[in-house]
């Protein structure tokens, strides 16, 4: 039934963005600039695995504190905690590879149960996966948790098909291009759950924008089209900025959700207009 104030015990906004082009858009950039600057700041710079993996694990840190802070969705300080979770989510698969010789298959399969274990106990604590419900520190914390593991997981999956399997770069970007497509026909048109679709698109946009940051920055010899790191991640890295500055402006993306007396979403909408939920909550 639609929320009033009669029905609802509070309206609180969303800690995360609605889902809409603008947010695919920059986190497809996010994601690419995530793997072409953790090889900047590992291999261009030399500061190598180890140490790079804790200079930004400690940003991350701090970015998620101020992250934590806000009681609502702030455009700047979102995307920056998606940026850096997304360098330090290729920083611990490339440190499993590199530095302990897992294999890449193995670490996949390693990330896919930790990401499925982390929803298992998501959902057992909260009864919902659903992104329209971040409203609680609680549940912020399972979602920033699911989305180190994606990344995870995205790199590893990414470099197996790519590398291991030796598709290159180009095919293992439109390999995962066509999937992510698949998954969009089955939402729109053969009413793929919304919850398991959007998890599932936000695990593939990782090794997507991968394999072609990679295939940007890497030198022709190994594929790719030889601009380099810091070229990539630049042109990334303006993007990016330039989007969130446009986001901040306009005030894109709040979601105000009603919360009834058991805890339960009753609607959710842009700003103070909501709609009635559905069954995506």
């Amino acid at each position: 039934m639609p929320a009033t104030r009669e029905t609802a015990k509070a309206f609180v906004y969303n800690r995360v963005p609605r889902v809409t082009a603008d947010f695919w858009l920059i986190k497809l950039m996010a994601v690419t600039m995530g793997e072409t600057a953790a090889d900047y700041l590992n291999m261009q710079m030399g500061l190598g695995l180890t140490v790079t993996s804790l200079i930004m694990s400690a940003i991350l840190a701090g970015a998620l504190v101020w992250q934590f802070a806000q009681k609502k969705y702030v455009p700047a300080t979102y995307w920056l905690s998606v940026v850096l979770i997304s360098i330090v989510g290729t920083l611990i698969t490339d440190n499993l590879v590199d530095n302990f010789n897992v294999p890449l298959l193995d670490t996949t399969i390693a990330f896919a149960i930790a990401l499925a274990l982390t929803f298992l106990l998501w959902f057992h604590t909260e009864r919902t996966l659903s992104i329209h419900s971040i409203f609680t520190n609680r549940r912020e914390g399972f979602y920033w948790l699911a989305i180190l593991f994606t990344f995870a997981l995205g790199t590893a999956a990414g470099d197996l098909v790519a590398e291991k399997f030796a598709l290159g770069y180009l095919a293992t970007g439109i390999l995962f291009a066509m999937i992510i497509i698949s998954l969009s026909v089955g939402y729109f048109f053969l009413d793929l759950n919304p919850i398991l679709g959007f998890w599932l698109v936000y695990i593939l946009t990782r090794p997507l924008g991968a394999s072609f940051g990679d295939l940007m920055s890497q030198p022709a010899q190994y594929g790719g089209l030889g601009l380099g790191t810091i070229i990539t991640s630049a042109i990334f890295l303006a993007a990016i900025v330039t989007i969130v500055a446009f986001m901040s402006l306009r005030h894109g993306g709040d979601e105000l959700v009603a919360v009834g007396q058991d805890g339960e979403v009753l609607a959710v909408g842009e700003g103070k207009k909501l709609i009635a939920a559905n069954d995506e909550f």
